[in-house]
C-alpha cells in the first residue's frame, strides 16, 4: 500500500515538473513565429525602398 502511495506522488510530482517546460514549447514556437514576421516585415520595406 505505501509502494502505491509512494509512486502516485512521485508521479504528480513528475508531472507538476514539466508543466513549465512544456509551456516553454508554445512559448518559443510563438516567438519564432514573430521573429520570422518582423523579419518578412523588414524584408518587403526594404524592397519597397530600394533605388
Amino acid at each position: 500500500m505505501y509502494k502505491r502511495i509512494t509512486m502516485l506522488i512521485l508521479s504528480l510530482c513528475g508531472l507538476l515538473g514539466a508543466l513549465p517546460l512544456l509551456g516553454a514549447c508554445h512559448t518559443t514556437a510563438g516567438a519564432g513565429q514573430d521573429i520570422s514576421q518582423a523579419g518578412q516585415a523588414i524584408e518587403k520595406s526594404a524592397d519597397q525602398h530600394a533605388p
